[in-house]
């Protein structure tokens, strides 16, 4: 059995976010390596181990560090393979940690998970191995059904300790799920006509973002459809979108202010999802922190504010696991050449 992740500690005290995501993989059934090695102090172990582990198989990397955090980045700039960041709490909320994992330059992109969320770094690995994996995917669908169990759970003992006497609860028939949480594509397209990747803008505000992705993503030769729809403003018709992107192999969510699109997305699909933060307001710091810091369950690989190229080749590198021209094009462009044919 060959490890498909392979897991980096910036030091052993990160050990108590990592036990969240080997947690995750032995839930999911999937195959790890861990080793601790620090990006300024052992430069040349982490460079050695993440060559030694692409030339081995391993499909994706997980990141966890504190502090300065290069270490998501120093595996970045080492390997093709899509990278999953874990920023710690060492100093200042972990922000130091978050900002140094996210802001990555072009073509460097780390998928960057909220802080100490070792859970949703691990997931996040698992549902980019699923886009070739169907076992893994159905364990991860299995997964997100257990934290809505959890939820409906923690509900029902929390109001039967509610002993007021005008608590007065409302009959709400609840949707059944036992066709499972995910919308089910309707669309009779064959393969070749699913887009591979849905972008989805927020606002057409976000579309200057949006082109940048999208430009990457044409010269890398991957199909994706594209529609601009705020989940607030049009609930419904956001949805119906979603249904007909079911069979997409991923999704990109752009947008500013609260970033609810990313978070309607991961809710809506157990694809992974990436998303892209708009500065809108504050430098798209409210961004950034509403669409890293998800709940454990439901993962959004972010990356730096405004930075569309970067989400287009995170995207590529996801999707190049399991397309070997594809793998090529990502290789060429992060060894700076310019030739995508």
């Amino acid at each position: 059995m060959k490890p498909k992740v392979m897991i980096l500690l910036g030091s052993a005290s990160d050990f108590k976010i990592a036990e969240k995501a080997l947690d995750i993989l032995e839930q999911l059934e999937i195959a790890y390596d861990i080793r601790v090695a620090s990006a300024h102090r052992t430069h040349e172990k982490v460079k050695q181990i993440v060559l030694e582990s692409t030339l081995r198989g391993v499909e994706v990397f997980i990141g966890i560090a504190g502090l300065s955090a290069h270490l998501p980045g120093m595996i970045a700039a080492n390997t093709h393979r899509p990278v999953v960041g874990v920023p710690v709490d060492v100093k200042i909320g972990g922000l130091d940690a978050l900002f140094a994992s996210s802001q990555m330059p072009f073509p460097a992109p780390v998928a960057t998970v909220g802080i100490d969320r070792g859970d949703n770094g691990a997931l996040l690995a698992a549902q980019i191995i699923g886009i070739y994996d169907e076992d893994v995917r159905k364990r991860v669908s299995t997964l997100r059904q257990g934290f809505y169990e959890k939820v409906q759970r923690d509900e029902y003992q929390l109001l039967n300790n509610i002993e007021g006497n005008y608590y007065t609860p409302v009959k709400i028939e609840m949707p059944s799920i036992d066709k499972g949480l995910f919308p089910v594509s309707s669309s009779e397209n064959s393969d070749s006509e699913t887009p591979m990747v849905a972008v989805i803008p927020g606002s057409y505000s976000d579309m200057k973002i949006a082109k940048k992705t999208t430009m990457f993503l044409e010269r890398m030769g991957i199909s994706y459809d594209m529609n601009v729809i705020s989940p607030v403003r049009y609930p419904g018709r956001f949805e119906e979108y979603m249904e007909r992107m079911a069979d997409v192999k991923l999704f990109i969510a752009i947008s500013g202010l609260s970033a609810h699109v990313t978070g309607a997305v991961v809710a809506l699909s157990e694809k992974p999802v990436i998303g892209v933060p708009c500065p809108m307001r504050m430098g798209g710091l409210d961004a950034l922190l509403s669409m890293v810091n998800m709940p454990p369950g439901v993962p959004v690989g972010t990356v730096g504010v405004a930075n569309g190229g970067n989400a287009a080749v995170l995207a590529a590198e996801m999707l190049g696991i399991g397309d070997q021209k594809l793998e090529n094009r990502v290789k060429r462009l992060k060894s700076k050449s310019s030739d995508f044919g």
